[in-house]
C-alpha cells in the first residue's frame, strides 16, 4: 500500500506563506502590477549568454519571486544541482547518475565518476563520430556497390528520435543539402514504407539508435530495413556499409549483423530524452558537420555553467522552473504553451513534450509515497504565426489560464527583412495582448458599438515569458534546450520526484508483447484480459482479411 504525503506544506515552511500570498495576489491584474512598478520591465528581465529573458508579464510581484526563491532554498535546490553535476546517482530508482551535462563538457575537462574520468570516454566517442561523419560528407565512405551515401535514415523512438529529428529540423539552414535526411520511429508500417519510397538502397545509410537494442518499435523497423536492403542488394556483406548502430549493447548490435567498429556508444547514465549531445546525435552531426555540432555542445555547456554557478535570483532556468510551480500548484493551471516564432523550430514543442512530461509526469515522491499535489503540466504548442490562427483565440478569450513561453530571434536566417519585422511584431504584440487585453472602456472610446463590446473585450492578465536570442545558430539551439532541461530538473526537485525515470512507459510495452502473440495466433479460448480487451482481440480475429 503506497502511503500518501500530506502535500508540500508539511515539507516546506514557506509553502503556507505562498498559499496566503496567492490569495492576496490572485485578483490583481498585470495592468495594476505594471502601474505599481514603473521599473518592472527592467527588474524582471535577465540578460545572460546573449539570452534576453523577460518574465515581467507574469502574475507575480517581487514578493512572489522572493517566496519562490525561498522555496528553492528550502528544497536544497543548489545541493541537488551540484549532486547532478558531480555524477551522484540522482536517478535513484534506477541507481544511476544523470550525466547528460558531462556530454557537453569541453575537451580537457575532467569528471571522475566511480574513479573513472567520463569526459575522456565522451571525447573519444565524439572524435570517432567526427571521423565517420567526414567520410560520409566528403563521399569517401561508399556503399556496398561503390556509390556515395545520399540518404541517411535514423531509426529510433522517443529520445532516440525526437532529439535528432528536432535538431535536424531546427538546424536545417546549416545542413548538408546533398544528403537527404529522414527519421523512422512509428511501428506503423506506413512510416517505414513512405520514408524509403523511391530511395536507392545502394545510397542509403541506416542509423539504428537504441540504448538497449531491444526496443520493440526500433528493432522491428530495423529488421524491416535490413530485409528491405538485402532483398535489393542480395548480399549479407552489404550490411557493413549501410548500417551503423548507436547503443550501449554490443552483443545485441553484433547479433543484428552490425560490426563493432560500426557501433557508436553512449552510457547508461544518459537518459533517452537527454541524449541529443551523445552519439544519438550522429545524424545531426552528419547533417551540420562536426564544427557546428561542437558549437551546439558549447551552447548547452554555457547554460549548464549558468545553471550551476549563477545565484538563484539571476538563474534563468531556475526562475522558469519556479514560475511553472507557481502556475501549476497555486493557480492550478493544467497546461503550458510553447510558442516559438521561428519556422525551423516547428518540432520544438513536440520535443519539449517528451522532455517535460516524461520527466515530471509522476505521482510518487522520492520516498515512494503517493503525492497529493499536482506535478507536471501538459506541454503543447505551435510555431507563430500559425498558432495565432488556430488556438490563440482560446488563450485570449477562453475560460482557461494558459501560461505561455514565447521564443523569438532578433535576426533572421534569410535576409527577407519585411517578413522578419512582421514576425517580430506579431510575437511582441501577442505577448502584449495576452497580458493587457482590451477593456470595454477602451473599445467604447474607439467607437465600437455597444452591442459588440462584450464580444471584443479581451480580459488580458494571461501570463507569459519571452525568450529572445540573437539568431538561430547551433550554439543558441543548445542554450534553448538546456534552459528547459534545467527548468524541468528544478521542478522535479521541488516536487520531490525523480525526473530521470519513466516507469509508466513500461506497462503498456509488456501488455503489447503479450497481445501481439494472441493477435497472431487466433486459437486461444482463454484470453487473460478484461472483457473489453478480450472482445477487441476477438473482433480482430473475426474481421481481419
Amino acid at each position: 500500500m503506497i502511503k500518501k504525503v500530506n502535500g508540500l506544506s508539511n515539507i516546506y515552511p514557506v509553502w503556507n506563506r505562498l498559499e496566503e500570498h496567492y490569495q492576496e495576489i490572485k485578483g490583481k491584474n498585470l495592468r495594476q502590477l505594471f502601474t505599481e512598478n514603473s521599473q518592472r520591465s527592467k527588474d524582471m528581465a535577465i540578460e545572460e549568454m546573449d539570452i534576453y529573458f523577460d518574465y515581467s508579464k507574469n502574475r507575480v510581484t517581487s514578493e512572489t519571486i522572493g517566496l519562490l526563491l525561498k522555496l528553492a532554498q528550502e528544497a536544497d535546490l543548489p545541493k541537488h544541482i551540484e549532486a547532478m553535476f558531480q555524477g551522484e546517482k540522482v536517478n535513484f530508482t534506477e541507481n544511476r547518475a544523470a550525466l547528460h551535462t558531462a556530454l557537453r563538457m569541453p575537451k580537457g575537462s575532467s569528471l571522475l565518476v566511480e574513479g573513472e574520468d567520463v569526459t575522456t570516454k565522451i571525447h573519444q566517442e565524439l572524435e570517432k563520430m567526427a571521423d565517420f561523419v567526414e567520410e560520409i560528407r566528403d563521399g569517401s565512405w561508399r556503399g556496398f556497390t561503390g556509390k556515395p551515401i545520399r540518404n541517411v535514415i535514423n531509426i529510433g523512438i522517443g529520445g532516440s528520435d525526437l532529439g535528432p529529428r528536432m535538431a535536424h529540423e531546427a538546424l536545417r539552414f546549416y545542413s548538408a543539402r546533398n544528403i537527404n535526411f529522414a527519421f523512422i520511429s512509428n511501428v506503423d508500417g506506413t512510416d517505414f514504407s513512405e520514408t524509403v519510397q523511391g530511395l536507392d538502397p545502394a545510397e542509403t545509410l541506416f542509423i539504428i539508435s537504441s540504448k538497449t537494442f531491444t526496443t520493440t518499435e526500433t528493432m522491428t523497423n530495423g529488421c524491416t530495413a535490413r530485409d528491405w536492403l538485402l532483398e535489393r542488394l542480395k548480399d549479407e556483406n552489404a550490411i557493413s556499409r549501410h548500417f551503423v548502430a548507436v547503443s550501449t549493447n554490443q552483443t545485441k548490435v553484433e547479433d543484428f549483423g552490425i560490426a563493432p567498429e560500426n557501433m557508436f556508444v553512449f552510457w547508461d547514465w544518459v537518459g533517452g530524452r537527454y541524449s541529443l549531445c551523445s552519439a544519438i546525435g550522429l545524424s545531426t552531426m552528419i547533417a551540420i558537420g562536426p564544427d557546428n555540432f561542437y558549437s551546439l555542445l558549447e551552447g548547452f555547456h554555457q547554460v549548464d555553467e549558468h545553471f550551476r554557478h549563477t545565484p538563484l535570483e539571476k538563474n534563468i532556468p531556475v526562475l522558469m522552473g519556479l514560475l511553472s510551480i507557481w502556475y501549476n500548484n497555486f493557480f492550478n493551471c493544467q497546461t503550458a504553451a510553447i510558442l516559438p516564432y521561428e519556422q525551423y523550430l516547428k518540432l520544438f514543442p513536440a520535443y519539449l513534450q517528451q522532455l517535460t512530461m516524461e520527466s515530471n509526469g509522476k505521482n510518487v515522491d522520492r520516498e515512494g509515497r503517493a503525492v497529493t499535489y499536482q506535478t507536471g503540466p501538459v506541454y503543447w504548442g505551435e510555431v507563430g504565426t500559425n498558432g495565432q490562427h488556430s488556438f490563440y483565440q482560446l488563450i485570449h478569450q477562453g475560460t482557461k489560464m494558459i501560461p505561455c513561453d514565447f521564443i523569438a530571434f532578433l535576426e533572421p536566417l534569410y535576409n527577407i527583412i519585411p517578413h522578419h519585422e512582421l514576425l517580430l511584431s506579431n510575437v511582441f504584440a501577442q505577448a502584449e495582448a495576452l497580458a493587457f487585453g482590451k477593456t470595454a472602456e477602451e473599445l467604447k472610446e474607439e467607437g465600437i458599438s455597444k452591442k459588440l463590446i462584450p464580444f471584443q473585450t479581451m480580459p488580458g492578465n494571461n501570463p507569459s515569458n519571452l525568450i529572445l536570442l540573437d539568431k538561430l545558430t547551433p550554439a543558441n539551439l543548445g542554450k534553448l534546450v538546456a534552459l528547459y532541461e534545467h527548468s524541468v530538473f528544478t521542478q522535479g526537485v521541488i516536487w520531490r520526484i525523480n525526473p530521470f525515470d519513466q516507469w509508466g512507459v513500461e506497462l503498456g510495452k509488456k501488455l503489447a508483447s503479450k497481445i501481439v502473440q494472441e493477435l497472431r495466433n487466433p486459437h486461444s479460448s482463454d484470453l487473460q484480459h478484461d472483457s473489453s480487451t478480450a472482445q477487441l482481440i476477438r473482433c480482430y480475429w473475426n474481421r481481419k482479411k
